[in-house]
C-alpha cells in the first residue's frame, strides 16, 4: 500500500485502536515492516494510548454481560453527542485534523467507559455513573465512580506530577445553585476511594473534575487551582 506522509497519523491511530480488519489490516502489518515513519507512528500512539491496557485489571465476561456494557455506551452517529472534553484546535488550524483527534478522544473515551463499566458489574455494587475525566488535550486521565452513597472511586489512568506542598482535589457540580462541591483529596497521585460526604444522588451529565490545589485541599470550599482534568458523567444502571 502506498501512504502519504498526512495519512500515516490517522493509519497508526485506527490500527492500534483495532478499527482495521482483514486484508485492510494485514496491508497495515506489511507495511509497518517496511515504512520507518508508520512503525514510529503506531510506537508513538501505543504509548500515548497505555493507559487503556494498564489502568485497570482485565476480567473474563461473559457475552451478555458485554451486550449489557454495548447498550450502555453512547451513539457517537448522533450530533447532539457531546464529548466530555474541552475541544482542541490543531496547531495549523487544520480542521479535518481536529476532528479526527476528537474522533480518536471519543473512541478512547468509549473504550475506558465499557472497560470501566465491565469491571464495576462485576462487584456486588454498581457506580450510578461513572464519568471520564480528560485533560485539555482530550487526553485520558481519570476514572470516577460515584455510587451515590457518600463514595466514589477514583482511577487515575497518567503519572500526574504533584508538586510539594500541593495536593488533588476531586470535585463535583451536582447543581448550579449547590456550585461545585469537594469528594475529597488524594494524599499521593494514585488511584482512591473517597467517601464521606453527603451530597444528592448524581445524574447523567454531571461536572466531574480533579484540581491542584494547596496542601490539605482548597481553604474556601470551592476549586482555586487548575484543573487537571474534567468530564461529564454517564448513567451506569
Amino acid at each position: 500500500m502506498k501512504l502519504e506522509r498526512n495519512d500515516i497519523p490517522a493509519v497508526a491511530d485506527e490500527y492500534v485502536l483495532g478499527l482495521l480488519e482483514g486484508p485492510e489490516r494485514a496491508d497495515v502489518e506489511a507495511e509497518i515492516e517496511r515504512n520507518v515513519a508508520l512503525r514510529q507512528a503506531v510506537d508513538e500512539v501505543r504509548e500515548r494510548f497505555l493507559p487503556l491496557d494498564t489502568g485497570l485489571a482485565p476480567v473474563d465476561v461473559s457475552p451478555s454481560l458485554w451486550d449489557a456494557v454495548s447498550s450502555r455506551l453512547p451513539d457517537w452517529s448522533k450530533p447532539s453527542l457531546q464529548v466530555a472534553a474541552n475541544p482542541v484546535s490543531a496547531p495549523n488550524n487544520n480542521g479535518a485534523s481536529g476532528w479526527r483527534a476528537a474522533a480518536i478522544s471519543a473512541m478512547a473515551a468509549s473504550v475506558i467507559l465499557a472497560i470501566g463499566l465491565t469491571w464495576s458489574m462485576t462487584r456486588p455494587l454498581d457506580p450510578i455513573v461513572i464519568a471520564v475525566l480528560m485533560n485539555e488535550a482530550g487526553e485520558v486521565q481519570a476514572v470516577v465512580e460515584d455510587y451515590g452513597n457518600d463514595t466514589a472511586n477514583v482511577r487515575l489512568l497518567t503519572d500526574f506530577v504533584v508538586p510539594a506542598h500541593k495536593t488533588m482535589q476531586v470535585w463535583t457540580l451536582p447543581s448550579a445553585e449547590m456550585g461545585p462541591m469537594s469528594l475529597g483529596v488524594l494524599d499521593q497521585a494514585r488511584s482512591a476511594r473517597l467517601q464521606g460526604w453527603s451530597l444528592p444522588t448524581p445524574e447523567d451529565a454531571q461536572l466531574y473534575e480533579i484540581t491542584l490545589e494547596d496542601e490539605g485541599g482548597s481553604p474556601i470550599q470551592r476549586p482555586t487551582g487548575p484543573i487537571l482534568a474534567k468530564g461529564f458523567a454517564k448513567l451506569a444502571r
